[in-house]
């Protein structure tokens, strides 16, 4: 498609041509906005609510305002409730902290992945027999 056919599809989905994606360069702008429509807008495997969801964390560990703003409307667009965008947002919160703390201690990687591992079979094991 050429820049206008590809602004033309733009405007029918959202009703406008956001400056954002105007400012594309035109030799990248179809793999851009078809990038986009797959990802960010067809339903896949994740529910667009939930995948909205994870943009607000990632966005508000990556402290981007734009990015803030763009994915908690969508959130709200496509469901969520201000319970969901603020539980979002204290799990980013909480992942980044314990990111920071494990890092920070140097954490043998391996010893790391061996105890989550006997964990997570600890809880599966649990849950069956609770079943």
């Amino acid at each position: 498609m050429n820049k206008e056919e590809v602004y033309q599809e733009i405007k029918s989905m959202f009703g406008i041509v956001p400056t954002f994606l105007k400012m594309v360069p035109d030799d990248t702008l179809e793999l851009e906005w078809n990038l986009m429509k797959k990802i960010g807008v067809e339903e896949h495997a994740i529910p667009n609510k939930y995948k909205e969801l994870i943009g607000i964390g990632i966005s508000a560990t990556t402290k981007c305002q734009y990015c803030i703003f763009f994915h908690t409307q969508l959130a709200i667009l496509f469901g969520a409730t201000a319970e969901e965008i603020e539980e979002a947002i204290h799990y980013a919160k909480h992942t980044a902290g314990w990111s920071a703390y494990v890092n920070g201690l140097q954490l043998d990687f391996e010893q790391f992945k061996d105890e989550i591992t006997k964990m997570c079979a600890y809880v599966k094991e649990a849950h069956a027999e609770a079943a």
